[in-house]
């Protein structure tokens, strides 16, 4: 399907209407779940196997099987100077995965199928990479890394946009962004003409143009947010759209190729979001605090994937639970670069 031909606004409706807290499950619609006792599974992929990956708090990577059993990969024994707490990740082609550590040793690292850890990205230009938020691979075998902010602290940078991008390719890794607040999950484009970021404490989903060597211009605001959402998670459908994500308030977008935004999952308790809000406007919102919200039958979700055969079924990561969340949607997402590897 291309990005002229819209699914209409009555289907939305009916999605939106099926995950309503009142919406039973039945006939595959509504909200489900995959899986028990994660840990932390904060970001996901999923693979034309039928293979479910998530972050994993333990170090590592969990690979969930269609059956709902699980497996980790990774999660040795490192040095004591050294903390992997695994946030967004990419598979690679030859089976090991790239992660994002937020733990204070922060930078990128390898893990190996066999579960061996090692850095793989700890500077750029001369600077050591503090707390990683996320990593994601490209059509043209790139790897790109968002960096929140040079402060790594749990006292979030809420005034200061100190965010970047760093693009890893054939000529070395780079800093091609900079100046934004607070880097959260990117995406390229289907057509590999633009970047999607999210902006958290700016509150925005921004777009780069994208040059041919992945040189970033012309920087716009695609869509903005408030009253408790901070935007996360961050995944593309083959209509254009882009799916957010917003931790804290458990709130799901879809934010239409003309800037419309649309609700899809408003799971949001109320109290908790007027605290986050509050906390936000008051300079005073930290990570413990923003981590810990949950909402009425979301966990504090973060990511969102999309897999099963047809590209349809939603997987949801979260903070604050040990499953992830899923349902149906009416359009697919758009294909992982890994999606048929081995």
């Amino acid at each position: 399907m291309t990005p002229d031909a819209q699914t209409d606004p009555a289907t939305w409706q009916r999605l939106i209407e099926s995950l309503r807290a009142d919406a039973p499950v039945k006939n595959g619609e509504g909200l489900g779940s995959l899986s028990s006792g994660l840990q932390r599974p904060e970001c996901v992929l999923t693979h034309s196997s039928g293979h479910v990956f998530v972050s994993d708090l333990r170090g590592g990577v969990s690979k969930i099987q269609p059956n709902g059993a699980t497996s980790l990969i990774g999660g040795q024994t490192l040095p004591d100077s050294v903390r992997l707490l695994p946030n967004g990740f990419a598979m690679r082609s030859d089976g090991s995965f790239l992660v994002a550590n937020l733990g204070e040793q922060g930078g990128v690292w390898s893990i190996a199928p066999d579960g061996d850890a090692s850095p793989w990205l700890t500077e750029v230009d001369g600077q050591t990479i503090h707390r990683v938020n996320f990593v994601v691979n490209d059509q043209q075998g790139r790897v790109w890394a968002c960096i929140s902010a040079t402060d790594g602290s749990d006292a979030y940078p809420l005034r200061t946009a100190t965010g970047y991008i760093v693009l890893c390719d054939a000529a070395g890794a780079r800093v091609v962004a900079d100046g934004l607040h607070y880097t959260n999950e990117c995406r390229v484009s289907a057509d590999g003409e633009f970047l999607y970021v999210n902006e958290t404490f700016g509150r925005r989903l921004s777009r780069f143009r994208m040059g041919p060597h992945g040189e970033l211009t012309a920087k716009e605001t695609v869509a903005t947010f408030c009253n408790g959402d901070f935007p996360d998670g961050l995944a593309l459908d083959e209509e254009g759209g882009a799916w957010v994500v917003c931790v804290g308030s458990n709130r799901v977008y879809r934010v239409a190729p003309d800037g419309t935004k649309l609700t899809v999952i408003d799971d949001s308790v109320t109290a908790t979001a007027q605290v986050l809000e509050a906390a936000f406007v008051a300079g005073t919102l930290n990570r413990p605090q923003l981590s810990a919200a949950r909402g009425h039958r979301l966990h504090n979700v973060t990511s969102i994937a999309f897999g099963g055969a047809d590209l349809r079924t939603a997987y949801m990561g979260c903070l604050a639970g040990d499953t992830l969340a899923t349902f149906r949607s009416p359009v697919a997402g758009v294909k992982p670069v890994h999606w048929s590897w081995p």
